[in-house]
């Protein structure tokens, strides 16, 4: 059977991309999403012309939900390490974070846990008024394991990180770009005409002039690979435990990974 392929590129010009995700009605990130972002990023690494890339999703009202919480957990602890030797769900993230090329994020709708963790992986985030994002993780009894706890602290600083990490909470669009989790927030209807706009600059400029500029900006604010291993070793630890089942099992029956259930509000109802 053939997989669904979940990232469409779109090769504007040989120094800009726009890949745009689309996996099921909430746009879940799974096993297959770790597999084929990793085929993406070296796509990504290999292309000696490409300046900027943008990421977008299919879905207004999901930008990335989150990690499905329903995948194959056997499937996930079998994946062979990367050549970083890191598990691919987190050399994923870090090697996205560190791509020569600039990635944007056109955030639209939501973006919680895993998909919150692929957006602070991007270097910069443009948001859209209805977006949300959030770290709902310890509301349900496991740690965060896409390693917000070292990109936030550079973001928002180490106590709006705490806020977010530890409230479990959704952060709309307005407050998010108050703290700095993303860049800012567009009117309604100007976020894509924004971000081409933007991306088609960048990638109008000078590669080497980018490149190296990006480089330095990383070495000063990027967290360090083995923060990303530590992050998803705590995951794998703390998720699953059955002291904990009563919480997830409640939020499925209130409709979670369905687009009409508590994941229109669910930072609300993570913590009744």
């Amino acid at each position: 059977m053939s997989t669904h392929e979940q990232f469409a590129v779109e090769e504007v010009s040989p120094s800009y991309w726009r890949v745009t995700f689309s996996n099921g009605e909430i746009n879940l990130i799974d096993p297959d999403t770790i597999e084929q972002l990793a085929e993406l990023v070296t796509r990504i690494e290999q292309a000696a012309e490409l300046s900027a890339v943008v990421f977008r999703s299919a879905n207004p009202d999901f930008f990335m939900a989150h990690w499905d919480m329903l995948a194959d957990r056997s499937r996930v602890a079998a994946m062979r390490p990367a050549p970083s030797g890191l598990h691919p769900f987190a050399d994923n993230l870090y090697r996205l974070g560190k791509v020569p090329a600039v990635t944007i994020t056109e955030l639209n709708g939501r973006a919680r846990g895993a998909g919150s963790e692929f957006a602070l992986a991007t270097d910069i985030r443009f948001a859209g008024p209805g977006a949300v994002l959030g770290q709902f993780e310890v509301g349900v009894g496991s740690v965060p394991g896409g390693n917000p706890s070292g990109r936030l602290p550079y973001l928002v600083g180490r106590g709006r990180a705490l806020e977010i990490l530890l409230g479990a909470d959704d952060f709309p669009a307005d407050l998010a770009a108050a703290y700095g989790y993303v860049n800012r927030v567009l009117p309604d209807g100007e976020l894509e005409r924004f971000v081409d706009g933007f991306a088609r600059r960048v990638a109008g400029f000078d590669k080497t002039a980018i490149t190296r500029t990006k480089a330095l900006v990383d070495a000063e604010s990027l967290p360090a690979e083995e923060s990303y291993g530590a992050s998803l070793q705590a995951f794998f630890q703390t998720s699953g435990r059955p002291e904990n089942a009563h919480r997830v099992r409640s939020l499925f029956e209130r409709g979670l990974q369905r687009p009409d259930g508590v994941e229109l509000d669910l930072g609300r109802h993570i913590a009744e």
